[in-house]
């Protein structure tokens, strides 16, 4: 099976959702992802899936499911990463 993107969940803080995608760096704000993960506690926000063919994440916790292509229009790609997020990109490359 052909994957849409190849994505990396890095990080999540009060404002932001943190992915690599295709190799990239973007960041998102909770506020333009979504109502619901607007309005989701970090716990919840932070039980993300990744689909297996890369098209969409999903939050079980919320059952919310969001497509990467629309995302991607919203995202904010960073050039370059910022150093906390090229580290956790790293360790996260070096894991799998």
């Amino acid at each position: 099976m052909n994957k849409f993107h190849e994505i990396k969940i890095v990080s999540t803080d009060e404002t932001y959702l943190y992915l690599q995608i295709d190799g990239a760096a973007y960041r998102l704000r909770w506020i333009d992802a979504s109502p619901v993960l607007a309005n989701a506690t970090m716990a919840e926000r932070s039980a993300i899936e990744i689909s297996p063919s890369g098209y969409g994440l999903h939050w079980r916790l919320v059952d919310e499911d969001l497509a990467i292509n629309p995302l991607l229009e919203m995202m904010e790609r960073i050039e370059p990463a910022p150093s906390i997020l090229r580290d956790k990109v790293g360790r996260e490359m070096s894991r799998g």
